[in-house]
């Protein structure tokens, strides 16, 4: 056995000093299990881990956080898989969002749009394999250019620049797609139809910061609200409008995949400062009411709802809508009953274009109804696949004071927290979750200088709990997905939207509702650990991997024996790692794991096989 000196080179160990080693090694682990300090199969690692990512950070392990436009398909050598890496999925199945399949929905009943929500595959029809990016792929645009332009080949559709033409979506300019910030509603540009708004909304003094954009096409309200330090959350469905979720996140624009249909949206009470619909084909007279009823679940006391289209000022627009005007008028009659029986103000009806805000005193709001009940305040998060319901919620402004305009709400005790509404939090304690994770966040930046750059524009929170992790990160350049799992013991998501930050709900042993390859880093804090005994370890990277853009980042922090085995896996899923010691000691259990996923596309990987068989022949 030899060691290294400090000059570089390596001494033979004498037999004496051999002996004297082995007895202390085994003192000292007897001593650190008494003391439960936190020694044991972690500890056998720290001094490698330490030697890795000493000094020199990424680059001792050789791991690169920048992109590259193009690169070629690097091999596998192990994994976790059966002992087999993942095959790449088929060619065909680039853009496969497994719990939005076309063919699956056809099966589902069309009545209140069920057939366009969530519908995921059993375990036995799940497919275990790596989606590939198309051929061609490059690296999205940094932000702002991504705003207005997409590269073609990440998205290849031109449905959309045929038949929302004169609307202004999108067009098609050959290596790349414009999109010139036009929509049904805004064909001159969302900056005007935004300007427009702010007559009556106030963007601009940082009171509404979280906005739920439904049924937002190619999301360029959100986009350009963003210049105005607004955050929208916006959501279609995956239908006949090609495409047009996955533009929205090519661009750099929050989005998932979802319908306003059968079941409530991913949120909780009083997330929203406004709603918005810009003819988003949203049958609000109907149904007694129960899609209003769910935008006032989700918006503020105090919050704004925006309708734009029909059937606003029809006694001017029927004959352009081609819609009879009895019709018209009856749908605008049911509306402003549904909204004055949720205590809704109407602030304006300008053009086509009506503006309603919920009271924030419920002593002016008319009695309820007879035939409307209010809703159970038992639960109010628990909303993850429950039915939508034609109730009311209890209005009231959240306990513990109200919210402070954006940015400061950021920093601010959130009224969830100074109220004592989360269980197990209280302001101190909250407090020192800010600034565990501004710790974690620093020792993050020392490995991944990136984080701090234009690198990473879509990012996401796996197991998010109140925001520490993005609110570490902020910065106007990029907006974090935080995602609180449906097992966490916790909910608190009200929490992350108090400090003006947004997120959802979402189970991790399912696929998340979005398009392949649209987030450049993902952050996963305990998410294996949390669903050990839920799903397979395995599926939940398939999951990471597939909505992961080539050269995208993962940080990973969990105990040392998870993160062994999701290291294992990841060298299979051709992704790049290296394991780092937590920031305040090698002997503590919990580790960080760093990786980026190769690039490869169906095209490169049908070379590299082509290329094998060849040689295997020879």
């Amino acid at each position: 056995m030899a060691i290294k000196g400090n000059s570089g080179e390596y001494k033979a160990r004498s037999p004496l000093g051999m002996v004297i080693t082995v007895l202390l090694c085994c003192f000292f682990y007897v001593l650190g299990a008494w003391q439960r300090s936190g020694y044991g199969k972690g500890d056998r690692i720290a001094v490698a881990v330490t030697r890795q990512t000493a000094c020199s950070g990424a680059s001792a392990a050789g791991l690169s956080f920048e992109t590259h436009h193009t690169g070629g398909l690097a091999n596998a050598t192990t994994s976790g898989l059966g002992g087999e890496p993942p095959p790449p999925c088929a060619a065909a199945l680039a853009d496969h969002t497994p719990c939005h399949d076309q063919d699956r929905a056809m099966k589902f009943p069309r009545k209140n749009m069920v057939y366009r929500e969530r519908h995921c595959p059993s375990d036995g029809e799940r497919l275990r394999c790596l989606v590939p990016a198309p051929p061609g792929y490059v690296t999205p645009f940094p932000w702002p250019k991504s705003r207005d332009y997409v590269p073609y080949a990440n998205a290849p559709y031109k449905s959309l620049t045929v038949e929302k033409a004169v609307q202004n979506w999108v067009q098609y300019e050959g290596a790349v797609l414009r999109f010139p910030g036009g929509g049904t509603q805004f064909p001159h540009g969302a900056d005007k139809y935004i300007d427009q708004l702010a007559s009556v909304v106030p963007f601009a003094d940082g009171s509404v910061r979280t906005v739920l954009d439904t049924g937002c096409g190619v999301a360029s309200l959100g986009a350009y609200l963003d210049s105005r330090g607004v955050m929208a959350m916006s959501f279609a469905p995956r239908d006949s409008h090609e495409a047009q979720v996955q533009f929205a996140l090519e661009r750099g624009v929050p989005a998932f995949i979802g319908v306003l249909g059968s079941v409530k949206l991913p949120f909780p009470p009083r997330s929203f400062d406004m709603a918005h619909c810009s003819r988003c084909l949203i049958p609000w007279s109907g149904n007694g009411g129960m899609y209003m009823m769910e935008v006032d679940r989700v918006l503020r006391p105090g919050g704004y709802w925006v309708l734009s289209g029909p059937p606003i000022n029809w006694k001017a627009n029927h004959r352009k809508w081609e819609r009879a005007e009895e019709d018209l008028a009856g749908e605008q009659k049911r509306i402003e009953e549904y909204a004055q029986m949720l205590c809704w103000e109407k602030v304006t009806e300008m053009d086509e274009i009506g503006v309603w805000r919920k009271r924030t005193d419920t002593a002016a709001c008319p009695a309820m109804p007879p035939a409307v009940r209010a809703c159970d305040p038992a639960n109010p998060d628990d909303v993850w696949y429950k039915n939508m319901e034609t109730c009311i919620t209890p209005s009231s402004t959240a306990a513990g004071g109200e919210l402070q305009p954006f940015p400061e709400r950021l920093k601010a005790i959130p009224p969830r927290i100074s109220s004592g509404a989360v269980q197990g939090f209280t302001v101190e304690s909250y407090e020192e979750e800010k600034r565990r994770w501004e710790r974690h966040v620093k020792a993050y930046t020392k490995v991944n200088y990136k984080l701090d750059t234009k690198r990473y524009r879509n990012i996401m929170d796996m197991n998010a709990g109140v925001g520490g992790f993005a609110a570490a990160i902020f910065s106007p350049m990029s907006w974090v997905m935080n995602v609180v799992p449906t097992a966490a013991e916790l909910s608190t998501l009200g929490v992350i939207y108090e400090r003006g930050l947004i997120g959802i709900y979402h189970d991790w042993c399912e696929a998340f509702s979005t398009y392949p390859r649209t987030y450049d880093l993902i952050h996963a804090n305990g998410v294996f650990s949390l669903y050990r005994d839920n799903c397979k370890m395995e599926d939940i990277l398939l999951e990471m991997d597939r909505i992961l853009r080539p050269e995208g980042t993962v940080i990973l922090r969990d105990d040392i024996d998870v993160l062994l085995r999701v290291d294992k896996v990841a060298m299979g899923m051709r992704w790049k790692t290296m394991m780092a010691n937590h920031e305040d000691s090698p002997h503590i259990r919990e580790k960080v794991l760093y990786a980026v996923k190769r690039y490869w596309t169906a095209d490169s990987d049908k070379s590299s096989q082509e290329k094998k068989a060849t040689s295997s022949e020879v």
